[in-house]
Parts: structure tokens; C-alpha cells; sequence
């Protein structure tokens, strides 16, 4: 079978199953502007990027995101078209519908199956925005949001059926779509994150960390933002740092701005807080975006890791964390306590209740024993509804059913 992928920035969520599909023998394309990873034997075709949005006169009030959206779309039909043309009609179309990608799809190939990758549909409340309580939306945000997701829309109607990575964001998507939604996330590899007591991390400044020698406390994020919870995990580490002065906080995470605004005056939010707060230099440490394997090492040290986040995509961090055996302390945020349950394989606090992740953050370090069931259950949690291997059959049998043929 030849499965086309549709990505702009490489192979993304569909990495794992695009190698998958490889092993067993199917001819594999990926469709995508930039490429983020090669892997063997995937037939690499890049598209003309489009520059990004662009206000004009000649674009009405919010309407440079449809359209940059729309341009996209247009690159990804004329070459899927071109492959055609050429014999290398695919047999499904697997793509990202975030940003344009998938919206002439079906009108290239009118009679090849079409799954569309639902991660986030905007809205104006119930979600990210309209959070914070300083972050009310109006009427021009409002409108902005709707036709933020126009493209999503467009594909939606003409896909043969979608794919969530969890309940809650599937359930953002509007009622009368998640009928054609499946929950399946993209998978974690329980056999390569897993417990190692006898794990250790070098550190820049060479020293070496090891499980409760000292306590290791990590955080981690794409970048060290407001949706991510670093000010609250910032003012919380000089809270424990006073009572615990052996402690390690390791802050992973670039210094950009993913999600959100910039903080007053531009630069980073690292550079904003950490001017306002007091952590000695020798209990922080921020590696900046480290290595798989060095994120892997830090879950396995961790007495305690943080994952705090706006009601937003869940990250594969914390879910990496947790089959690792790491305790997660997270936000009370629907993302979160879809995976984490209070007691029984974490503890979650309110998102912007700094004092509250402090104690927490301490009780678990001055009573590391009595974390262990949950730990365990985390681990758990992962290999029962988060396993790699499991996933991957899923998205096969999805992919079957939809062209009737099947992938193996």
C-alpha cells in the first residue's frame, strides 16, 4: 500500500507510523515543506513554502491567516496532482489539518481515502484563550479565532474520517464532526522510556545527577512560557529551594515563544522572570532543548517532575515522563486530568497556585516512599492506553477500514 503523508514541518505526529509502515514493506511519500528527521526508504517530496501571513489592503480585516492557509493547501492539491500525473497515486492521505494542508485533498484525489490529524480547534472559550483572567477575549478575537479555523473546517467536510489524540481534544472539535473522530494517540515507547534506578545525567558543568542524590526536580516544555506554567514552576522552585536548599531544579526548554504573547519588552520569558525572582544559580539549571536520551535520563532521576499547561495539547513529555516512573505534579487543567488522577498516578494542583505546586513539590520530596503506587500507576497509565505498539495498530486498522486494503 502507498500511504501519502501531508505534514508542513517533516513527518511530526506521524514519524513513529511512517517508520512502522516502511518495516512492513508499504511505499511511504511524505508531503511537507521543511523535513524535521529522515527515515529510510520514505520518499521525500517538499513543496514551495509559502511566506507567512501577510495583512494588505487587499486582504480583508483577519483574513491573512485563511489565506496564507489556502495558499498551502493550494501548493499540497498541485502536487499531489503532479504525483499522479507521474503514477504515484497514493493509496490514503494522511495529514495535519491545522494549517491548510489537507483542504484540496479530496479535490486532487476525489477517490482516495482522506484521514485528517485533528490536534487543536480554536475557540474563544472552554480552551486556551479566555484562561488567564487578564486574557478575556472581544469581539475582534473572537472573530479572528472563527476564522483561525476555517481551513480545519473545509477539510473536515470533505474527510473520510479524523484522528484525536485524546478525548478532550477531539471533544473541542464541533459536535456534529467527532462522529468521524477517532481517539488514538501517536504512542509512546514504554520499552525505551522506562524506570532505571541506576540512571544518572552528566550536566554541562559537570556534575552528575542520580536518583535522590541530590533530588532532582525537572521541567519541560518546547519553550519556558506562560502556557506552559514556567512562572508558576519558577516562583515555586524559590519557594522549595529556601526549605530544601539541596535540590536541583532542571529547566528544559527554548527561550522562544510557542504559544502566547511575548512578555512586556520583548526577549524571553526566562530573562523577564528570572529578574524577579530569587534562585541560587547552583539549585537551577536550564540545559536549553537537550537530546531524546538526555530527556529520557532526566524523567529516570526526577523525584518529582512538573507539567503544567493551559487547557491546550497534551505534550508527549509528560506522558514520556510518566512511563518512565517519574511522579508527575501537574495542573488541574482538562488535558492533564485526562492521564493524571490525584492519589492514585499523580497530583494535580490549580494551574496558577504557585504556593500550591511549592507544597506539593515538597511533601513529595520529604516523603519520596510514599509516591511509589503512584509512580507505578503512571507507568501503567502509559502501557495501558498510551503504548506504542498498540497505537500503531490502531492507526493501521483505521487506515485499513477506510481503504480496504490492509497495511501489514
Amino acid at each position: 500500500m502507498h500511504v501519502a503523508f501531508v505534514h508542513r514541518r517533516g513527518f511530526g505526529q506521524f514519524a513513529a507510523l511512517a517508520a512502522d509502515l516502511v518495516r512492513s514493506g508499504n511505499s511511504v511519500s511524505l508531503i511537507t515543506e521543511t523535513v524535521d528527521q529522515k527515515i529510510p526508504s520514505v520518499r521525500v517530496i517538499r513543496h514551495r513554502a509559502e511566506p507567512g501571513p501577510r495583512a494588505s489592503a487587499a486582504i480583508a480585516r483577519h483574513m491573512a491567516v485563511p489565506d496564507h492557509h489556502t495558499r498551502i493547501g493550494h501548493r499540497v492539491a498541485e502536487t499531489l496532482d503532479a504525483m499522479t500525473r507521474q503514477d504515484m497515486t497514493p493509496d490514503i492521505v494522511v495529514g495535519h489539518i491545522g494549517w491548510g494542508s489537507m483542504m484540496f485533498v479530496k479535490d486532487a484525489l476525489p477517490h482516495v481515502p482522506a484521514l485528517g490529524y485533528c490536534e487543536f480547534f480554536y475557540r474563544s472559550h472552554g480552551a486556551d484563550i479566555g484562561f488567564a483572567a487578564d486574557d478575556q477575549p472581544d469581539l475582534e478575537e473572537r472573530k479572528r479565532l472563527r476564522l483561525r479555523n476555517v481551513a480545519q473546517l473545509l477539510s473536515l467536510e470533505s474527510m473520510d474520517g479524523g484522528i484525536s489524540p485524546t478525548e478532550w481534544q477531539k471533544s473541542l472539535y464541533p459536535a456534529d464532526t467527532r462522529e468521524r473522530i477517532a481517539v488514538c494517540h501517536e504512542g509512546i515507547d514504554t520499552a525505551l522510556f522506562r524506570p532505571n534506578p541506576a540512571a544518572s545525567v552528566r550536566l554541562p558543568d559537570g556534575r552528575v545527577l542520580k536518583a535522590n542524590d541530590p533530588p532532582v526536580v525537572t521541567f519541560v516544555a518546547r519553550d519556558l512560557e506562560p502556557y506552559r506554567g514556567f512562572p508558576q514552576a519558577l516562583q515555586a522552585a524559590a519557594q522549595i529551594v529556601r526549605k530544601r536548599p539541596d535540590t536541583i531544579f532542571v529547566f528544559v526548554g527554548g527561550e522562544g515563544t510557542s504559544y502566547g504573547p511575548p512578555p512586556p519588552g520583548g526577549g524571553s520569558w526566562k530573562s523577564h522572570l528570572l529578574a524577579s525572582v530569587d534562585v541560587p544559580a547552583d539549585n537551577i539549571i536550564f540545559p536549553g532543548v537537550v537530546p531524546h536520551h538526555i530527556l529520557r535520563q532526566l524523567f529516570q532521576v526526577s523525584a518529582a517532575h512538573v507539567y503544567m499547561t493551559y487547557p491546550f495539547v497534551l505534550s508527549w513529555s509528560v506522558l514520556e515522563a510518566m512511563a518512565c516512573g517519574a511522579l508527575i505534579i501537574g495542573s488541574d487543567t482538562p488535558p492533564v486530568r485526562e492521564v493524571i488522577r490525584t492519589g492514585h498516578n499523580g497530583i494535580l494542583v490549580p494551574f496558577f497556585d504557585a504556593d500550591a505546586l511549592a507544597e506539593a513539590v515538597l511533601g513529595a520530596l520529604s516523603n519520596p516512599q510514599a509516591s511509589i503506587s503512584m509512580r507505578a500507576a503512571a507507568r501503567r497509565t502509559v502501557e495501558r492506553r498510551f503504548r506504542l505498539e498498540d497505537c500503531l495498530l490502531r492507526q493501521r486498522e483505521l487506515m485499513a477500514a477506510m481503504t480496504g486494503r490492509s497495511a501489514a
